[in-house]
């Protein structure tokens, strides 16, 4: 695993996607004020992915005191749940270890994956793009930033919509040819 070229990637996607095409309005603010933390994760299996879940929301709700110091937290996992049904599958996981760590309320989840499919879509369905990313990514948010944020939103009911319009607009051939800019990660063989 290249944990330089990984996050690269990830900064990149960020923004070229996330902020280029405005799809998380909130984003760039964030970015620009150093309040998104980007952990790199060489888990390879569900429950190391958990136990740095776990670390991870700790260092998080550790900065409650001081809302300047960080808004939300990427886990970027390459090496685990690169299948999106079980990825899928982990987020109960992931979300009951929220609750589990009574967080519930402070804390919330964002999912993004390369095959990222929203429930009832077909699979290249153009709003399936707004969650794919180059690689699994667990994006741990503090609720009051995000209310921060939706209060100085003129629109923020209107965002997955206005999101989809974007995406329609530019067509499946260039979101192709942009998210081509970040390729899925290879498989690792039985010995990797």
């Amino acid at each position: 695993m290249n944990e330089e070229r990984i996050l690269a990637e990830t900064r990149d996607w960020i923004d070229a996607v996330v902020v280029g095409l405005d799809l998380c309005p909130f984003a760039k603010r964030s970015i620009d004020s150093g309040r998104l933390r980007i952990q790199v994760t060489a888990a390879v299996a569900p429950a190391e992915l958990l136990e740095l879940l776990v670390i991870e929301l700790g260092i998080l709700e550790s900065g409650a005191s001081s809302p300047h110091t960080l808004d939300s937290s990427l886990l970027v996992h390459p090496n685990v749940l690169r299948d999106f049904l079980d990825f899928n599958d982990f987020l109960e996981v992931a979300n009951a270890t929220v609750v589990g760590e009574l967080l519930e309320g402070e804390i919330q989840i964002a999912s993004f994956h390369p095959d990222y499919r929203f429930e009832a879509t077909e699979p290249n369905a153009i709003g399936n793009y707004t969650n794919r990313s180059p690689y699994p990514m667990l994006h741990l948010i503090r609720e009051d930033s995000v209310s921060r944020a939706i209060a100085m939103h003129a629109d923020p009911e209107g965002i997955p919509a206005r999101n989809i319009a974007r995406l329609e607009s530019l067509g499946e051939d260039a979101l192709q040819k942009l998210l081509a800019r970040h390729p899925k990660p290879a498989r690792p063989g039985p010995h990797s």
